[in-house]
């Protein structure tokens, strides 16, 4: 099975409009009997419902601290009103898609992150997937949409970064007997890697590691891009050859193999 694997994130999800477009298009490749799996974050919805709640939260260096409260809130957004939203959306364009979370037949088992400078508080670091289940479930036809929750073996749910949990998947997929090929698509709302963040068209055709070390140490490349990397590096160095960062309004031509964004290489 050669299985294709998209994250997105809170622009594209905050955007119905351009969420639309993109699910149309993921629904077109779906419908050729092509196997794919949807990995998406929350953007900024679970901290507008905080606010208004009046529930505060803090963040650390771009991080939210995800306490008692946040857990809670981020559970009803992303794996309810934004995963629930998507998979509704795929099954009116007639697609089988089943909306997920980590808890669902234990598909993703993750660790309550260690304190070592700071307590991030309810932020699980993933121990294991459930590959089999991914797999049958790609076998029988179907879209898994799985949003950024996950849980301990106590059964704690957990806030988990969707970068994170779509690089593990690829790599655990990568592993499974019956898959042959793995192709990892990170979707967000620029052409590609930027040398220019304010001009899409110096978008990097091919990235190496070192040139995204260099690029990170100018400053060049920060805050939200620095996840999508390590975790697409990650993915790369694990043997899975076809790793692309590029724009949600590209994925047609990506997932035809017509190149758009960024190729990150060895």
């Amino acid at each position: 099975m050669d299985i294709t694997i998209i994250k997105i994130g809170g622009n594209l999800i905050d955007n119905h409009i351009l969420l639309s477009e993109f699910l149309l298009s993921i629904s077109t490749y779906v419908r050729a009997d092509k196997p794919l799996i949807l990995v998406h974050g929350g953007g900024l919805t679970a901290n507008r419902i905080a606010d208004s709640m009046g529930i505060s939260y803090q963040m650390h260096n771009g991080k939210r601290i995800t306490n008692k409260e946040m857990i809670d809130i981020s559970v009803m957004v992303y794996a309810g009103a934004i995963n629930k939203r998507i998979t509704a959306s795929l099954c009116s364009l007639n697609c089988s898609a089943i909306g997920l979370c980590g808890a669902d037949n234990s598909l993703l088992l993750s660790e309550k992150r260690p304190i070592i400078d700071i307590d991030y508080g309810f932020v699980g670091d993933i121990v294991s997937v459930n590959t089999d289940f991914l797999f049958f479930l790609l076998s029988s036809g179907m879209i898994p949409v799985i949003s950024s929750i996950t849980m301990d073996d106590s059964g704690q749910l957990l806030n988990t970064n969707a970068d994170t949990i779509a690089s593990t998947i690829a790599i655990e997929l990568h592993k499974h007997k019956d898959v042959q090929s793995i192709r990892f698509i990170t979707c967000f709302d620029k052409t590609g890697v930027l040398e220019d963040i304010n001009d899409n068209e110096t978008y990097i055709s091919n990235l190496s590691y070192n040139r995204y070390i260099e690029l990170k140490d100018r400053g060049i490349i920060d805050k939200g891009m620095i996840p999508k990397l390590d975790n697409g590096f990650k993915t790369l160095y694990s043997g899975i050859n076809s790793v692309i960062i590029t724009s949600y309004a590209h994925i047609d031509q990506e997932l035809n193999h017509i190149k758009c964004g960024t190729q990150l290489q060895a």
